[in-house]
């Protein structure tokens, strides 16, 4: 074994790596093995942390993008001392394990973000490097420095093939990120070949365009040049980093170079050839000499030094600026300010109404002032989605002179501005969203049509499986948008959306349901929400004739009675959800007339209603009460569950078409006299 204790330590990391895939009989040894080396350099001599305290809120973060080289950043946080014990690796994808087959946020002590579809990371650093970014530019002073950290991440060749990469890394360069650097694991493999069968752009000329600094090592081993390197990223504070290592997959093992040693195990005898080639004993798997160790772990001093200096500029801070700090402490805690709602508009009846889209607007912006942790924007609809926070600044490099500012949101280019403009991005803008998510002291939010939920959906889901604060506003939720037609009508959209577990969906039928669906999206800080809201107009329910729409807050309630006077239940009952809560409510009123005893229910939320007591459920919903009629601009899917095996459902199982809304309503039969017809058709069976 080397005496030499880079080289130790390095294959130190190594081992432990290969022998946690070795032991599961699953996993990839090709990337630590190859990697190691500029793992090693950047944790011991580069990295801010502090392996006790892994939510020290001026640590550097770090994202390993490859997360399927999740064994390597096991292998760091043990070595370096974080809660992670070696019996712990060694349960390396089991069961009940602390080391699960992808990086998982929450899930593992010094994790910073769930990894592992591609391209993803990348897009969660730029959204932490904005984080950095905002937050600093908002609390720091002359002489206090409180917000100052990097971000850090380890990509792969499938990660820069990945378009959500591409997006990311366009913004961070147009942004000129300079704390974001990214060491890239230039290999020339991926999981199924060399890249020369897919990947043969100049990637640094690319990443060059996009506005990066590119700097390139030759040799993958070569620790001090990735130590010069990473000098020289941290240098240049105009500009993010991609450093180029040149490393060999599954570095000293027979399959060297080879796409076989990227997602399989090495196997007994080729681990041991391994072992062999590159000097570290055959036995005992998972070994530790504790040189090595003791050196790694000087980690834990380094980072209870620094954070115990963090903690004195932060009182000195606190003393000189003691609103500000005050504010920073409760946005990185994720506090609520009291009284934050305060201001939100109870809306007044109106039978033409008002679209869901613009209430939400009204809405955001009645708050935004007393939550200074909201910040987000849209994918280039500002206009559309009604989501600007007007007079709060634009996150964007300060403005030089003759450029072209229009489409500010007002109070000027500046890094502490609160509204970000994502360009057409919308796959990079959910990652990025889940990067300021999980760099704390944010509310994040974007905004696009509810239709290209379909290029987010990758993020939303990884927000969803973090248990994140992300809230996603899509507006132009059906049909009912018009003559753009059925590319931008969606259909199916809800129901998909529905189906990811712990993502809650809001769909408001008026603007004061908008209102208690944005208190619920800021008060949910477990989950992402998602608010579905409309481009046309609404009516604003009489709130003196109908219910609260607090009732919102329990997914479903219910909104008119009628009781027929024998046992005084309904005879049936008619569910709706956003822009067809008012059709129900016309139709209910006709079937009034003819003597029908009908309820309306308002299910703006089936997460929502889902997770009341039975007993509340049962009582919106009586079980002996089985007409019932679900109308909602979508398809069916999943409504059988409320409509039960003698109900009915509105819905449209087809697509959309090219015309005025009005005539599409009428045409896929989303009248009052179509309502009332379904609703007798249910009555006579």
């Amino acid at each position: 074994m080397s005496n030499d204790l880079d080289q130790q330590c390095i294959n130190l990391l190594r081992f432990l790596s290969v022998d946690m895939v070795q032991k599961a009989n699953s996993g990839h040894p090709g990337l630590p093995l190859g990697a190691a080396p500029m793992a090693y350099a950047l944790w011991t001599k580069h990295m801010k942390y502090h392996p006790a305290d892994p939510h020290w809120a001026d640590r550097d973060r770090f994202v390993l993008s490859a997360g399927h080289g999740s064994a390597l950043l096991y292998s760091l946080l043990f070595a370096t001392g974080y809660d992670l014990s070696l019996d712990d690796i060694k349960q390396f994808r089991q069961w009940g394990s602390k080391a699960p087959g992808h990086p998982e946020y929450g899930h593992t002590p010094g994790v910073e973000v769930t990894t592992g579809p591609l391209g993803q990371g990348l897009a969660n650093a730029v959204g932490m490097a904005i984080g950095e970014a905002q937050l600093a530019a908002s609390y720091n002073r002359d002489g206090h420095a409180i917000i100052d950290h990097h971000t850090w991440a380890i990509v792969s060749d499938g990660d820069l093939m990945e378009g959500v990469a591409s997006e990311a890394a366009s913004l961070a360069g147009h942004l000129k990120l300079g704390k974001l650097i990214c060491l890239y694991d230039d290999n020339y493999v991926t999981l199924s070949a060399g890249t020369d069968m897919t990947f043969s752009e100049d990637r640094a000329a690319r990443f060059d365009a996009y506005g990066w600094q590119t700097i390139h090592i030759d040799d993958g081993n070569d620790v001090d040049a990735i130590h010069a390197a990473l000098r020289a990223a941290r240098e240049d504070t105009s500009r993010p980093s991609l450093i180029l290592v040149r490393t060999h997959i599954g570095f000293g093992s027979p399959e060297q170079d080879s796409y076989k040693a990227h997602g399989s195990p090495l196997g007994v005898e080729d681990v041991k050839k391994t072992k062999q080639n590159l000097g570290w004993p055959v036995e005992p798997d998972f070994l530790v000499p504790e040189p090595a160790l003791a050196h790694m772990r000087e980690a834990q001093d380094r980072g209870a030094k620094a954070q115990d200096d963090w903690n004195g500029r932060l009182d000195a801070y606190a003393k000189a600026f003691p609103e500000l700090a005050k504010e920073l402490r409760g946005r990185l805690r994720g506090e609520i300010p009291a009284g934050w709602d305060a201001d939100i508009p109870t809306f007044p009846a109106d039978a033409k109404g008002t679209s869901t889209r613009a209430a939400g607007g009204k809405v955001m912006n009645a708050f935004a002032k007393k939550l200074p942790a909201l910040c987000g924007g849209s994918a280039d609809l500002d206009p559309s989605t009604y989501t600007a926070l007007k007079g709060l600044g634009d996150f964007n490099p300060p403005t030089t002179p003759n450029e072209d500012t229009e489409g500010s949101d007002g109070g000027g280019w500046t890094r502490a501005g609160r509204n970000f403009h994502y360009g057409v991005r919308e796959h990079a803008m959910a990652g990025i969203s889940n990067g300021l998510a999980a760099h704390g002291g944010f509310i994040p939010f974007d905004a696009t049509f509810l239709i290209f939920s379909d290029y987010m959906r990758p993020a939303i889901r990884l927000a969803a499986l973090m248990g994140i604060h992300v809230v996603h506003v899509f507006t132009h939720d059906s049909i009912a948008l018009g003559e753009d037609g059925p590319t931008h009508q969606p259909v199916e959209q809800l129901a998909s959306l529905r189906a990811i577990p712990n993502l809650t969906v809001i769909r408001p039928g008026d603007a004061n349901e908008t209102a208690a669906a944005w208190k619920v999206a800021v008060e949910s800080k477990d989950h992402p929400v998602l608010l579905a809201l409309t481009r046309q107009n609404v009516p604003t329910l009489d709130r003196t004739r109908y219910a609260s729409a607090d009732g919102l807050r329990k997914g479903a309630y219910v909104l008119s009675d009628g009781k027929n006077g024998k046992d005084g239940k309904p005879s049936l009952i008619l569910i709706a959800s956003g822009s067809e809560v008012g059709l129900i409510l016309d139709a209910a009123d006709k079937l009034q007339t003819e003597g029908v005893a009908v309820r309306c229910v308002s299910m703006p939320s089936w997460e929502l209603f889902d997770a009341q007591p039975q007993s509340y459920r049962d009582e919106v919903l009586p079980p002996g009460v089985t007409a019932r009629l679900a109308v909602e601009l979508g398809t069916s899917q999943g409504w059988d569950r409320y409509i039960g095996a003698s109900g009915a459902m509105l819905g449209i199982e087809h697509f959309g078409a090219s015309a005025p809304a009005e005539v599409l309503l009428r045409e896929f039969g989303f009248t009052t006299d179509n309502v009332v017809k379904r609703a007798k058709a249910l009555l006579a069976r």
